[in-house]
């Protein structure tokens, strides 16, 4: 075994990211073109991607506050194709078990490795082709939907490269099955193969990426897991006229109303406050019966009643 390779399972918190077996070189200048709003993000990721799931806080601050600035195209990065390498001591699905414990105990996002011992995933593949067939229909769903995926994944423990999996998260999302069916089987998996071309084009190396554009072709890339500040700092920097929207909330449910479910972290993150205060607050609307509360072995996820 080359200990040196990189395994795309074993996500790196000090970089924050997953890294693809092949370090890709960009093989053209590949341009993004911006559309309905000042800043393109190109989002590259993948719904087994423990880091993306790290990054969940910083992503859903920045829909909020910078919402009107920026368009995110979610781009599928097909991290594990199947289990035909072994390469930085990860062989088989098991080795990824403790790693995910790890990864959810750095990112203080609830993550439960266990689903890599007791129904492993053979691929990703899956996954990201069906967030194409949401795409198809809805770009607001097929966000839901990537959010549903991995609550399933990591709290749920469900492997969401099986179908039936799939389809549950598709109907929970309100997209229509019959065509998410058809789409899955067809056009969907093109449209994975144009994202995994384009992402050779960009020089994706790992997930997630994103990719800040402006309409004067002018990129910005902030690669890996990182705090808020230097997402913020990114859009900032290809649009100084950006004006935060600093979220109100009007009490500590307000925030249930944009997202449904909510970790620690991301209600920490969204509101600026700590991660034991957030908790606290969760912690006593739970208890006094005004919100749902899921809890794992790392951690917890609330939702509205």
């Amino acid at each position: 075994m080359n200990e040196n390779k990189t395994n795309p399972l074993l996500c790196d918190p000090k970089t924050g990211t997953c890294e693809m077996p092949i370090n890709e070189k960009p093989t053209e200048n590949a341009s993004i073109a911006t559309e309905n709003k000042p800043v393109k993000i190109v989002y590259y990721t993948d719904p087994i991607c423990s880091s993306c799931w790290g990054i969940e806080p910083q992503l859903r601050k920045l829909k909020l506050e910078y919402g009107d600035y920026i368009e995110i195209d979610y781009r599928m990065g097909g991290l594990l194709p199947d289990w035909s390498y072994n390469s930085g001591g990860i062989s088989k699905p098991s080795d990824v078990a403790h790693h995910w414990d790890e990864a959810s105990l750095h990112y203080e996002m609830p993550i439960d490795g266990n689903v890599w011992i007791e129904d492993p995933l053979d691929s990703s593949y899956p996954s990201c082709i069906a967030m194409k067939a949401a795409q198809i229909q809805s770009k607001e769903k097929a966000v839901k939907f990537m959010r549903i995926l991995r609550e399933h994944l990591y709290l749920d423990k469900k492997n969401i490269a099986k179908w039936e999996n799939i389809a549950k998260a598709a109907q929970l999302a309100g997209l229509d099955i019959q065509t998410f069916k058809t789409d899955y089987d067809g056009k969907a998996k093109i449209l994975f193969q144009e994202d995994l071309n384009y992402a050779k084009k960009l020089g994706v190396r790992g997930f997630p990426t994103l990719f800040f554009a402006d309409g004067d072709n002018n990129q910005l890339t902030v690669y890996g897991s990182k705090p808020y500040a230097s997402y913020e700092n990114a859009l900032l920097a290809l649009y100084p006229d950006a004006k935060k929207k600093q979220f109100i909330a009007e009490n500590a449910l307000s925030l249930f109303e944009v997202y449904p479910t909510l970790a620690p972290k991301e209600y920490a993150v969204i509101l600026d406050i700590s991660y034991s205060e957030a908790s606290l607050i969760l912690e006593t609307l739970f208890e006094k019966g005004e919100l749902n509360k899921k809890s794992i072995k790392n951690g917890s996820l609330y939702s509205r009643k």
